[in-house]
């Protein structure tokens, strides 16, 4: 049984870490089938997918009852704070590796080649670049290729509006919280709410600027390491404001029905730290990114 033993926390057996095994051994496994142009390979990534997806609603869902029921004790909250910090962390340095890429493609790389005039003839460097200005031979023996043509994003539109939407959104979070710790749940969930419709609007808007970026702009992910490190950054970043805005709505229900105390709340905190690191990301973005 669960339950606190000489004051640690001991979980009952549970079937999900082994399920979702199986769920990411399907999915893995039906991309690799997928990119070999593998017929089930589509239908493995889709049934991983679902299993990954029911797994996680049951587990959560599991946890959110252990919870409530009074199950945790204070071993248990302070293993999730440290939990979570270090899953920030984790993503901290993930998102370090692709500007660190940036930074080296930019200040060494692009002058190292355009120097050397070894793989480009005529390349003369210069940021943003999708590579060389002259004709290049797309394989041996194939007609040459001309440099792609497209204009770099600006920061001054889209960018700085959603800039200032995030910048928004995390303060909307915050008094969300002191609603929280106040026990006042009018001020807690309509500041949650209007967190989680921050967060939409900016996806939005993003989705918008790729679609302007691909049918106008001529940028896309094939326009060379300027392309490439652009919509890797911006579009992995997208996708943890996906998860936050999921993350955050599980949470306005779990508010809604009544969940969370003043003293007792740590999967709101736990969130908020998300939504806060979302944000600090995107200034970097919006810096290394679009201004600079």
């Amino acid at each position: 049984m669960s339950g606190a033993q000489n004051g640690y926390y001991l979980p009952n057996p549970s079937p999900w870490p082994l399920t979702v095994s199986v769920g990411l051994f399907l999915l893995a496994l039906g991309f690799v089938l997928f990119i070999n142009e593998v017929h089930v390979g589509s239908w493995s990534m889709l049934a991983g997918a679902a299993v990954i997806v029911f797994v996680l609603f049951k587990w959560f869902g599991e946890v959110i009852r252990e919870s409530e029921g009074g199950v945790y004790n204070d071993q248990v909250d302070t293993s999730f704070r440290l939990g979570m910090g270090w899953f920030i962390f984790s993503e901290v340095m993930f998102f370090a590796a692709f500007f660190g890429a940036l930074f080296y493609v930019r200040n060494y790389a692009v002058d190292w080649i355009a120097a050397t005039d070894l793989l480009w003839p005529g390349y003369d460097g210069g940021w943003p670049t999708a590579g060389p200005k002259g004709p290049v031979p797309l394989a041996p023996d194939t007609p040459v290729s001309g440099p792609a043509q497209f204009s770099p994003m600006g920061a001054w539109g889209i960018p700085a509006i959603n800039t200032l939407i995030l910048l928004t959104s995390g303060a909307t979070v915050t008094v969300a919280h002191w609603g929280l710790r106040k026990d006042n749940r009018g001020q807690l969930i309509t500041w949650l709410a209007l967190t989680i419709v921050l967060g939409l609007l900016f996806l939005s808007l993003q989705a918008y600027e790729y679609i302007h970026a691909y049918k106008e702009l001529g940028l896309t992910l094939k326009t060379g390491v300027y392309g490439a490190t652009f919509f890797m950054l911006t579009g992995f970043h997208g996708f943890h404001v996906t998860l936050g805005v999921i993350m955050l709505t599980v949470i306005l229900v779990r508010c809604i029905k009544g969940h969370f105390t003043p003293d007792h709340h740590f999967a709101f905190e736990g969130v908020a730290w998300y939504w806060h690191f979302v944000d600090v990301v995107w200034l970097f973005l919006f810096v290394f990114v679009y201004w600079l």
